[in-house]
């Protein structure tokens, strides 16, 4: 039987509620502080036009790999222990991606940093959800959390392009140091550990889902200078569909699988699943081959393009804080469908007309 916990002081709610949304915060800021340095790290790392998108997909590769996993241990072996070991990991992470002077040092750590990151994401949400009651007190702490996201991705974006231009992109991940040092000193003060549950780890499924998506995606990226009919593209192609097929059957004999199959019976969520995949994997890829051709065609610096995507990030914040009030008055898939119809309206008007003056940038970037 779990022990018992008992419940944190309301004084201690502030302090508890600004860890969570800080650690949140600086996940999300390591996913759009990168993208205005890129063409920097492109430059001084020796990185090839296809290898550059590994700089991002290294790391939200292993963050959604063992995401589920990390989650699956906050349950076994405390939440707060995983928060404080899941800052530890993305902390010592960013420092030697500052450090890194070789493009495989920097994807090798950048790997690093996401599953530091998969540790410490679902603790702060399981942290939220354990520590303020339902009702109006957790929809106002989920909202906050909501809104950091916003924030953090628009300060990361003008941020990274600042330091980079400035300074160093190596200072985006600087930063992290201090930060992180005081997030963990600040847990072992002002959070409880949760109550453990026996149970056990699904290793198998974290690892042949991680491998398996890998490999789809670098199969992808090498058939942009090999050719689909490379034996190497080919072979990657089809050792992950094989990685994934097993993926599937480990979670329906594992006892305790990271992602159970039942969750997909439902339509309603399967749909939700989809479109939220669909939004994000069409926004990494907005931001990053936007990033690219406003330095490298258009001519902006690191600095001025962060500040160029200010008007596509700035209103997360709002929007974010208004949803609650908004959800009273419409249903979920309304607001669902109505955001991303504005999104998709939104991505079509910025690059309509700056298409035509960049004509030679698909033959530079051929996967995008």
């Amino acid at each position: 039987m779990p022990k018992h916990v008992p419940p944190i002081p309301a004084s201690n709610k502030p302090a508890l509620l600004a860890i969570i949304l800080i650690s949140y915060a600086m996940i999300v800021l390591d996913i759009s502080v990168v993208l205005t340095g890129l063409p920097k790290i492109h430059q001084e790392l020796g990185f090839s036009e296809a290898n550059l998108a590994w700089v991002q997909s290294a790391y939200t590769l292993t963050f959604g790999g063992f995401l589920l996993l990390g989650a699956r241990c906050g349950d076994i072996l405390g939440r707060r222990q995983m928060l404080v070991t899941g800052l530890a990991i993305f902390t010592v992470a960013s420092l030697a991606i500052g450090t890194s002077q070789s493009a495989g040092w920097l994807l090798a750590w950048r790997a690093i940093q996401g599953i530091g990151a998969a540790v410490l994401a679902p603790s702060t949400l399981a942290l939220l959800q354990t520590n303020f009651p339902e009702g109006n007190e957790r929809t106002r702490a989920v909202s906050y959390y909501s809104a950091a996201a916003g924030v953090s991705a628009t300060v990361g974006l003008v941020l990274g392009g600042i330091l980079a231009d400035w300074v160093s992109w190596r200072m985006g991940f600087f930063i992290n140091l201090p930060i992180g040092i005081g997030l963990i000193a600040a847990s072992r003060i002002y959070i409880q550990e949760t109550a453990r549950r026996p149970g056990t780890i699904d290793l198998p499924g974290a690892i042949s889902s991680t491998v398996g998506m890998s490999g789809l995606v670098y199969g992808f990226i090498r058939s942009a200078h090999s050719g689909w009919t490379d034996l190497i593209t080919v072979a990657t192609l089809v050792a992950a569909v094989v990685l994934l097929t097993l993926f599937v059957l480990i979670e329906r004999r594992a006892s305790q699988p990271i992602l159970p199959l039942r969750l997909f019976l439902s339509g309603e969520r399967s749909g939700a699943y989809a479109a939220r995949v669909l939004y994000l994997g069409a926004m990494v890829g907005f931001f990053f081959f936007t990033t690219l051709y406003l330095q490298e065609v258009v001519g902006y610096g690191p600095a001025l393009t962060g500040l160029a995507f200010l008007p596509a990030t700035i209103l997360h914040f709002p929007f974010a804080m208004a949803v609650p009030r908004l959800a009273r008055h419409f249903s979920q898939n309304q607001l669902l469908v109505v955001g991303m119809i504005i999104g998709i309206a939104g991505r079509r008007g910025s690059v309509v007309r700056p298409a035509r003056r960049a004509i030679s940038f698909p033959f530079r970037y051929p996967w995008c």
